[in-house]
C-alpha cells in the first residue's frame, strides 16, 4: 500500500510539473505621440480563464520591462496601463519554456474614459505622480482577512507584531478612509476593524499636512499615509462587533464597536474594560484582544498609547476602562468636520527594584532600591477639525482641542547607599500621596490662500494654548548617614502646587514663484510666546498643633517664567519630477524671563541670538528607486530648572541647583536613506543613517560627599554624539501555488557619547551596538503559517577615564509564531519567545514566553469562541540592563503572568448595495 501511495504521489507530481510553463516576456512602453518611454507603466499577466494575476511589474525609467515566471496555464493574457493612456492587451499562448521579446508597444492618449477606468483597475500596482495604489483584488488573503492582514501582502509593505507599519523603511504614520479620518486617525483602529472586503483601492503617500495639499506641496518623505477608499456600493451601513472574556486568576475584558457609514458621513462608538493591560477595542481576538495574544509585549512596563492618547497609566498590572465616539460629515460642498472624544480611566499597581553600580573617579559605591506605586487615572478628550474650502484658492482649517485629567495615586520608595565595600553609607524611605487636576485647551486656526497659477500662496496660522493643572501632595521621607557623623533627617510636608501655561504661536509664509511651478523664494516668520506660573506651597507637619503650619520656604517657589521666540527666515524650494531641493535658513531670538516673587534675588533675564539651517535633497532614480537626504542645525535653550539658581532640596540624598550661566545647546543633524523595491523579483531593500554633534551640550556636574550625598549643577560641554543607523532586505519566493516564502535579514546599529562631571573629573563614555535580525515567513494558503525570527543584540560601552569599568552586553530573542486553519472553523495560534541575557545579575537571565490561543468560528462566521492561554510556561520577566557614562543598572518590574481565558465574539456588517446583510466578515 505505501509503495502504491508512493507511486501515485510521484505520477501526481511528475503531471503537475509537466503542466507548468516558465517563462520570460520583455519589451519597451512608449508613448505614440511623443516618441518618448513610460517610466512607471503597469505590466501584468493573467489567466485566462479566471483572470487571477500570475505576475506583475512596471517599467524602468527607459520604458523597459521584464516579466518571467511560471505559469500552470498555458493560455495567459497581458495587460499594459498608464494613467492618461489607452491601455493595451495581448493573449499570449506559453511553451515549456517561452521566451518572448514584444519589441516596443506605444500608448496612444486616452481616448476612453470608461474604457480605460474598466482595464487598468485590473492592474496590481499603479503608479499616479507621488502616489503609489494598490488593486485590493490581485492580492488573495483569507476570506475574512481585516485591513492589517491584507496590508501584509503587499509588497514593501511591513507590519510588525506591535501593529506598527512601514513602506520601504518608513513609517506609516496617519491612515485615511476615502481621504477622511477614521476615528481619530488611530492606525490601529482602522487596521484591525475595516476588513479587506469592502476595500476597493490602497494608495500610498508621503504624509501630507490639509495644507500642503491644498497648495500641491511636498509633504514629509520620512513618513507615510495609507488611504484606503471603499466600493461605492459598500459605504452605506452598519458594522461592528461585541466580544468578551473571562478567565483564571479574575482576568477578564469585553469590548464593543458600533459603525455606521453613509457615503459622506460616519459614526462610531466603542466602549471596552479589561484588567490584562490591553487597549481591547483595537485589538483582534485572536492576535492581541485577549491579553495581548502574545503579539503584545507589555511586560512590566504597562499601560498603552495609542496615536499620543494614553490608555491606562504607570505601570505593572493596570485595569483600564475606554470608550469613545467619532462623528465625521460633509456639509455641503465647502464644509468637513471630524470630532471625537475618548474618556480613558485605569487603576495600575507596580512594584520595581534596581540595582546600580556607580564608578567615580577615585572609587565606587552601589544604590539598591526597591519602589511599588498605586494610581488611579481619569483622562476626557475631545476634539474637533472643521475643513472650510471658500473657493478653489481658499482653505480655512480650525482645530480646537480640550482634555481633562484627574489623577490620584501613592508611591512608596526604599533606596540604600553602599560604598565599595558593601558598608552602609545612608538609607532613603518615602511614602507619597497626591491627587491633581488638569485642563488643556488648545486650538489652531490655519488659513491658505493660493494666488495665480505660478505656485505662489500665502498662509498664515495662530494657535493659542492654555494649562492649569493643581496638585495636592503629601510626603514622608526619612534620610539616614552612617559612618563617622551619623544623622537622620524626618520630613512630613503637605504641598499644594498650581502650573498653569498660556501661550501663543503664529506663523505667516509668503511663497514667491521665481520660476512658475518648480522654483519658489518662501519668506517666513514665526513667533512664539509661552507664559508658566507655577506657585508651590509647602508646610511641614507641626507636632503642637497636628496640622500642616509651618511653612517651608526652602521648598517653595512663585515664580512666573516667560520663553519668547522670534524667528525670521527664507527659504528656496526647487521641485522636479525627478527631484527636489530645498534650503532655509533663520535667525532665532530667544529671551528667557523668570520673575520670582518668593526669591527676587534668583529673578534673571536672558537672551540669546543663533541661526537656524535646515535643507533637504530627495532623488527618484526610477519608479524603483529613491534617495533622500536632510540635514539642520537647531538650538535649545536650557529650560528653567536648569538655569535657575534654586537648590532643590525635595530629595536630601540628592540635591539639584541651576546655573544661570549655560548656553543654548547646538544640535547638528543629518540623516540619509534610501529604497529600492524590484517587483518583478519581490525584493526590497531599505538603509537609513542619521547622526547628530551636540556643541554646548547641557550635562551634569555632581559631587558626592564620603556620605554619598549627591548635589548637582549643570554645565555645558562639546564633543556628545549619537548616530543610528539600519537597512533591511526583503524578498518574497512563490514555491508554488499555494506555498510562499518571505526572508528577511536586517541590522541596526546606534552610537553615542554622553559626558559628566563627577567631583570636578569630566567623564566620558561611549556606547555603541549592533542588533542584526533574521526573519523567514512561510505560508500555505489558508491553511497554515510559520513565522520565526532571531534577534541578537551586541552592546560595548567604553569609558575615557575608567577604562576598567568597559562592559560588553549581549541580549538574545528567538521568536516562533505559527498559525493552522485545519479544520477549515478552526484556527490555532502559537507565540513563543525566547529571552537570554547573560549579563543581568541579580535577575533570571533567560526566560519562554508564550501564549497559545484556539478559536473556533459559529454561527455562520459571525461568531467566534475562542480559549486563551498566556504565558504557559509562568515565566514571563522584564529584566534588562542599561550603562549610562557613571552607572550600569540591573532593574526589573512587575509583570502581567499566567491566565486562561474563555471568550466568545459577535461580529455584524451590513455594507453593501441597500444595506442588505451579507456575509458577515468583520474581523477583530
Amino acid at each position: 500500500m505505501k509503495k502504491l501511495l508512493f507511486i501515485f504521489t510521484l505520477l501526481l507530481t511528475s503531471s503537475i510539473l509537466a503542466q507548468s510553463y516558465q517563462f520570460k516576456i520583455t519589451g519597451t512602453i512608449n508613448s505614440e505621440k511623443e516618441q518618448t518611454p513610460i517610466d512607471a507603466a503597469t505590466v501584468h499577466l493573467e489567466r485566462v480563464k479566471d483572470s487571477a494575476i500570475v505576475t506583475y511589474t512596471i517599467t524602468n525609467d527607459k520604458g523597459k520591462f521584464s516579466l518571467e515566471g511560471k505559469s500552470y496555464d498555458k493560455n495567459v493574457k497581458l495587460f499594459i496601463s498608464y494613467v492618461g493612456m489607452d491601455s493595451y492587451s495581448k493573449q499570449i499562448q506559453l511553451d515549456k519554456s517561452s521566451t518572448l521579446n514584444l519589441g516596443t508597444i506605444s500608448l496612444k492618449e486616452e481616448s476612453n474614459i470608461l474604457s480605460e477606468v474598466v482595464i487598468q483597475s485590473r492592474a496590481p500596482i499603479t503608479v499616479k505622480k507621488d502616489t503609489l495604489e494598490f488593486n485590493v483584488k490581485s492580492f488573495k488573503t483569507k476570506k475574512d482577512a481585516n485591513v492589517e492582514d491584507l496590508l501584509k501582502k503587499l509588497p514593501g509593505v511591513e507590519v510588525d507584531e506591535n501593529g506598527k507599519i512601514t513602506v520601504n523603511g518608513k513609517e506609516v504614520n496617519k491612515i485615511l478612509v476615502n481621504g477622511k479620518p477614521f476615528f481619530g486617525n488611530d492606525p490601529s483602529i482602522t487596521t484591525k476593524n475595516l476588513t479587506k472586503d469592502i476595500i476597493e483601492k490602497v494608495q500610498i503617500t508621503d504624509t501630507k499636512s490639509k495644507s500642503e495639499a491644498f497648495t500641491g506641496e511636498n509633504g514629509d518623505a520620512n513618513n507615510k499615509t495609507i488611504n484606503l477608499t471603499i466600493k461605492k456600493e459598500n459605504n452605506k451601513g452598519w458594522f461592528g462587533r461585541v466580544s468578551g472574556g473571562v478567565g483564571t486568576d479574575k482576568r477578564y475584558e469585553g469590548a464593543a464597536m458600533v459603525n455606521r457609514f453613509d457615503n459622506n458621513q460616519r459614526f462610531s462608538v466603542l466602549a471596552s474594560t479589561n484588567n490584562i493591560n490591553s487597549p481591547g477595542f483595537s485589538f483582534g481576538e485572536i492576535q492581541k484582544m485577549f491579553g495581548g495574544g502574545g503579539n503584545i509585549w507589555i511586560g512590566g512596563n504597562g499601560g498603552f498609547s495609542i496615536n499620543g492618547r494614553r490608555f491606562g497609566g504607570g505601570s505593572g498590572i493596570i485595569k483600564s476602562k475606554t470608550a469613545g465616539a467619532t462623528y465625521a460629515d460633509e456639509f455641503g460642498k465647502g464644509l468637513d468636520v471630524n470630532a471625537n472624544y475618548f474618556y480613558s480611566g485605569s487603576t495600575s499597581n507596580n512594584e520595581s527594584k534596581s540595582n546600580r553600580e556607580y564608578t567615580l573617579p577615585d572609587r565606587k559605591y552601589f544604590s539598591n532600591s526597591v519602589s511599588s506605586s498605586d494610581d488611579e487615572n481619569h483622562n476626557h478628550s475631545f476634539d474637533t477639525e472643521f475643513d472650510i474650502e471658500i473657493d478653489s484658492t481658499l482653505l480655512i482649517n480650525i482645530r480646537p482641542t480640550f482634555v481633562f485629567n484627574k489623577r490620584e495615586g501613592s508611591n512608596r520608595r526604599q533606596e540604600e547607599s553602599l560604598d565599595e565595600n558593601n558598608t552602609l553609607t545612608n538609607n532613603y524611605t518615602s511614602t507619597a500621596y497626591a491627587t491633581s487636576e488638569a485642563n488643556n485647551f488648545e486650538n489652531r486656526l490655519d488659513i491658505t490662500k493660493k494666488m495665480g497659477s505660478k505656485g505662489s500662496f500665502i498662509k498664515a496660522s495662530i494657535t493659542n494654548r492654555i494649562d492649569k493643572a493643581d496638585t495636592e501632595e503629601i510626603n514622608k521621607s526619612t534620610i539616614e548617614v552612617f559612618g563617622a557623623s551619623p544623622s537622620t533627617e524626618v520630613r512630613d510636608q503637605k504641598s499644594s502646587i498650581e502650573n498653569n501655561l498660556t501661550g501663543i504661536t503664529t506663523r505667516f509664509v509668503y511663497r514667491f514663484p521665481l520660476v512658475a511651478n518648480k522654483f519658489f523664494l518662501d519668506a517666513k516668520y514665526r513667533y512664539q510666546r509661552d507664559e508658566r506660573e507655577n506657585k508651590e506651597n509647602t508646610f511641614d507637619f507641626d507636632d503642637a498643633t497636628q496640622q500642616y503650619s509651618n511653612f517651608n520656604t526652602d521648598l517653595s517657589s512663585d515664580f512666573t517664567y516667560n520663553d519668547i521666540t522670534k524667528t525670521p527666515s527664507v527659504e528656496l524650494v526647487y521641485k522636479t519630477k525627478k527631484w527636489r531641493f530645498n534650503f532655509e535658513t533663520g535667525f532665532v531670538n530667544r529671551t528667557l524671563e523668570n520673575n520670582d516673587q518668593l526669591r527676587p534675588e534668583l529673578s534673571l533675564q536672558k537672551d540669546y541670538n543663533n541661526l537656524d539651517l535646515n535643507s533637504s535633497f530627495r532623488y527618484r532614480f526610477d519608479s524603483k528607486a529613491s534617495v533622500y537626504f536632510d540635514y539642520r542645525l537647531s538650538n535649545n535653550a536650557p529650560n528653567i530648572n536648569q538655569i535657575q539658581p534654586f537648590s532643590d532640596v525635595t530629595n536630601p540624598s540628592n540635591i539639584i541647583t541651576g546655573n544661570p550661566n549655560l548656553k543654548p545647546t547646538q544640535n547638528h543633524t543629518a540623516y540619509i536613506n534610501f529604497n529600492k523595491f524590484n517587483w518583478q523579483a519581490r525584493t526590497g531593500f531599505w538603509v537609513y543613517m542619521r547622526g547628530s554633534l551636540y556643541n554646548d551640550q547641557v550635562i551634569t556636574n555632581t559631587s558626592i560627599d564620603d556620605n554619598l550625598v549627591r548635589n548637582t549643577t549643570y554645565e555645558n560641554t562639546n564633543g556628545g554624539y549619537d548616530f543610528v543607523g539600519g537597512g533591511s532586505y526583503s524578498k518574497k519566493i512563490k514555491l508554488d501555488s499555494i506555498v510562499s516564502l518571505q526572508l528577511r535579514a536586517g541590522a541596526h546599529i546606534r552610537a553615542d557619547k554622553n559626558f559628566n562631571i563627577l567631583n570636578d573629573i569630566k567623564e566620558g563614555a561611549k556606547t555603541t551596538s549592533l542588533s542584526p535580525v533574521f526573519r523567514a515567513t512561510l505560508e500555505w494558503d489558508k491553511i497554515a503559517s510559520i513565522e520565526g525570527s532571531y534577534d541578537i543584540d551586541f552592546s560595548n560601552t567604553k569609558y575615557d577615564i575608567n577604562t576598567t569599568q568597559n562592559r560588553n552586553f549581549t541580549r538574545h530573542s528567538v521568536d516562533i509564531r505559527t498559525k493552522t486553519n485545519i479544520p477549515k472553523k478552526l484556527e490555532w495560534r502559537n507565540d513563543i519567545r525566547y529571552t537570554y541575557n547573560p549579563n543581568v545579575i541579580g535577575f533570571n537571565k533567560a526566560a519562554w514566553f508564550w501564549n497559545a490561543t484556539l478559536a473556533y468560528s459559529v454561527l455562520k462566521d459571525q461568531g467566534t469562541i475562542s480559549l486563551k492561554a498566556y504565558d504557559l510556561l509562568n515565566q514571563n520577566t522584564n529584566a534588562q540592563r542599561r550603562a549610562t557614562s557613571n552607572y550600569i543598572e540591573d532593574s526589573e518590574s512587575t509583570v502581567l503572568q499566567q491566565y486562561f481565558m474563555l471568550g466568545f465574539s459577535w461580529k455584524f456588517n451590513s455594507l453593501g448595495k441597500k444595506g442588505k446583510i451579507r456575509d458577515y466578515n468583520f474581523r477583530f
